[in-house]
């Protein structure tokens, strides 16, 4: 049997979503074949040229017709944010089920509303899950088993950082990720989205309050015409940023943990360096991207003579998703992370039950940002992260 998919946008994501739909039934024994079925996108002459570069079989300008195509059983999205919550929710309500690139939504509304369109197709089992692809780097789904394992003990501290620097040049144009319109957010729903996920997945545990601060470094750039949303300038004039350049804030878990976050654009000399560190009573895990084949472990038990991080190099067939792969010492890649997305869903599908994270989840995260922005906006004051229902 085939799974037909049409997938909506087609740049960054729709490019490494492309590769994971390609891939992962090659290296995969998966129950339903996906079926690049057809690529969604405004520009019939843009979309038609990234069908053939991705391997789509069709292509479509206007997203509604995916959702009366019989070849397509799920739609995948990845849009800009303000697109997100519409395009799901007629998706759900169509019978389609819907794989939605990180954050949910543009704000804790539209999150609530893909919810409960979640809910009312999974009564019909129509499945949905959110893209938090970093949940499938082998090393972060070791550091999760672990964790589970009671390895560390009880979970005391989390220091999760996430660092880019692609727009620290003041004369970086003003793109869709940097006005709230389009994006809802920054830094902080761009890449902080990122870190407040994995640290709640590797610890198995919920933030229940965060006291934040965010700032805007540059806050006027160059306009670009379409691209932006914003009326074509050739090149002329200047527009205001109205997100977060960068985003910091101190958190609580359920259990008690304490919590450190930093998601930034403007760290001079890091283009993607996400880090999960968490200090247990018994040991610590120490995740970095970019050594992202390697876990550090600290196992408090050990000789003191002796004792030391140990270096996991998670290559190996025991160790999540790697045994579909190469041999023992044969890294993998960023890529592979979405090709992992894509087989736990189509996994999921085929056996009827709920893929993970859930639109739900992505609905916490979402209030999680939502209490970071609030907190900041009020002098980095004390917010309760509301429980999902």
């Amino acid at each position: 049997m085939t799974l037909g998919v049409g997938m909506v946008g087609y740049a960054f994501m729709g490019a490494a979503h492309s590769q994971a739909w390609r891939t992962a039934g090659r290296f995969f024994d998966l129950p339903l074949a996906p079926d690049m079925a057809v690529l969604c996108g405004r520009d019939a002459i843009a979309a038609t040229a990234a069908a053939e570069k991705l391997g789509w079989r069709d292509v479509e300008t206007d997203w509604k017709a995916l959702l009366t195509r019989d070849d397509v059983q799920l739609v995948d999205i990845c849009t800009p944010g303000d697109t997100h919550a519409e395009i799901a929710v007629a998706a759900l309500d169509a019978g389609k089920h819907v794989l939605c690139e990180k954050p949910l939504a543009n704000s804790v509304d539209e999150a609530r509303a893909m919810v409960a369109a979640a809910e009312r197709a999974r009564a019909r089992g129509v499945r949905s899950m959110v893209a938090f692809n970093y949940r499938r780097v082998p090393a972060v789904a070791l550091a999760r088993r672990l964790v589970e394992q009671g390895r560390i003990g009880t979970v005391r501290h989390v220091r999760a950082t996430y660092l880019q620097d692609w727009i620290v040049d003041p004369e970086f144009p003003l793109v869709w990720r940097l006005q709230k319109g389009r994006a809802g957010s920054g830094a902080l729903g761009d890449i902080g989205a990122h870190i407040v996920d994995m640290a709640q997945f590797v610890t198995g545990d919920l933030l229940t309050g965060v006291s934040a601060l965010t700032e805007t470094f540059v806050r006027e750039r160059p306009l670009v015409g379409e691209s932006s949303g914003l009326s074509a300038s050739g090149g002329a004039g200047r527009g205001t940023v109205d997100v977060d350049d960068a985003a910091l804030f101190l958190g609580r878990f359920s259990r008690g943990a304490v919590a450190s976050f930093e998601a930034t654009r403007f760290a001079t000399g890091r283009k993607n360096a996400l880090r999960l560190e968490v200090n247990g009573s018994a040991g610590s895990l120490v995740f970095d991207f970019e050594a992202m084949n390697e876990l550090s472990f600290f196992n408090g038990s050990d000789d003191p003579d002796t004792a030391g991080f140990r270096r996991i190099l998670v290559t190996e067939p025991t160790h999540p998703y790697v045994g579909a792969w190469w041999p023992p010492g044969h890294g993998l890649g960023y890529e592979h992370t979405f090709t992992h997305e894509v087989v736990d869903l189509v996994r999921d599908l085929a056996a009827g039950t709920d893929p993970t994270p859930s639109f739900a989840d992505g609905l916490q995260v979402q209030l999680v940002l939502d209490a970071v922005a609030r907190s900041a906006e009020n002098g980095s004051s004390w917010h309760a992260i509301e429980e999902v229902h």
